[in-house]
């Protein structure tokens, strides 16, 4: 799920047709203090492009922290089923998937979880002898974020957005919680999107679901009312921080605001709606929490959150 927030790609090292090795200072700065060697287990990121992924810093400060004889390393990929069949043969433990490919990996899996299904996409992949398994730890991650300041229980929820991110954080509130209402806002352009999710989500809940039109009159007669509000469009992200969907006026202390970008750090959104005494969420406990989901699904232990944590954020540079 993770769009270029604007990290300067690094050198392509080409390897396999159709895959490239994506060096990444997360991956140096681990082999550099732990030297790897012919029992090393692999994890790796598959996207297009791949070379902005915060994830081989993250897990590979995760790796060293518990002394883990693992290593995470990033592949631009093209073509999705070779990628999948090089996991077997080269027998890596794991991977994240991440943009454009997580609808496509799907075909070439032995088994998806039932929540991923729902979703239609997949992030994490896990490799237990040759046998592929299909999870989607971006909804688990959405809600742990969401939980450390607020239940989404009986709240009115509304999202901004209908695309791919929108998928995991609203089959997650509405399949695996109960809140009073959800709503999802979405952009003139992507009306039939919208209609095609919540075609999706309405057989599996019985959560009260609508779609609402972003406009200025919409935008006014939702928000207010709405007491969790998720931002999931790309509007605001680096270099663009001067968008914003939501005017400030519409924002008061009963909101919490998440947005799941975090480069900036924090979006004109989240400026707007602090401001108004909202609290405010960016994209980076998402981004961890769903990366110490799949080091719990690889490694059978539980993730050293806070290390990578830190990692992501000493990588954007807030540290």
């Amino acid at each position: 799920m993770i769009p270029d927030h604007g990290i300067p790609l690094p050198r392509q090292v080409q390897t396999l047709p159709g895959v490239i090795f994506q060096p990444s200072f997360g991956y140096t700065i681990a082999t550099m203090t732990k030297p790897i060697h012919g029992k090393t287990t692999v994890c790796a990121v598959i996207g297009d492009p791949v070379g902005h992924s915060l994830s081989p810093c993250m897990h590979n400060a995760a790796f060293a922290a518990t002394e883990l004889d693992y290593v995470y390393v990033a592949f631009y990929v093209r073509n999705v089923q070779q990628a999948a069949e090089g996991v077997k043969g080269f027998g890596i433990r794991g991977l994240s998937v991440t943009i454009p490919h997580k609808v496509e990996i799907m075909r070439y899996l032995d088994h998806i979880a039932p929540l991923a299904a729902k979703i239609g996409a997949v992030n994490t992949v896990i490799n237990d002898n040759g046998i592929l398994t299909g999870t989607n730890t971006d909804a688990d991650g959405a809600l742990r974020a969401i939980e450390e300041h607020d239940q989404v229980q009986g709240k009115t929820v509304a999202i901004l957005g209908v695309g791919g991110a929108a998928r995991a954080v609203a089959f997650a509130i509405a399949c695996e919680r109960c809140p009073q209402r959800l709503i999802l806002l979405y952009r003139p352009e992507d009306e039939s999107m919208a209609a095609a999710l919540l075609a999706a989500i309405q057989p599996h809940t019985a959560v009260p679901l609508s779609t609402v039109k972003m406009n200025e009159a919409t935008l006014r007669n939702t928000i207010p009312v709405t007491d969790i509000l998720v931002h999931t469009t790309p509007v605001g992200m680096h270099p663009h921080t001067d968008a914003c969907l939501v005017p400030e006026s519409l924002f008061s202390e009963r909101h919490l605001v998440f947005d799941i970008i975090y480069n900036p750090a924090k979006t004109l959104l989240l400026q707007r709606a602090e401001s108004r005494g909202a609290r405010v969420i960016n994209g980076i406990p998402m981004f961890v929490y769903q990366g110490a989901e799949q080091f719990r699904l690889w490694t059978g232990l539980d993730a050293p959150v806070d290390t990578m944590k830190n990692a992501v954020e000493s990588a954007l540079g807030y540290k």
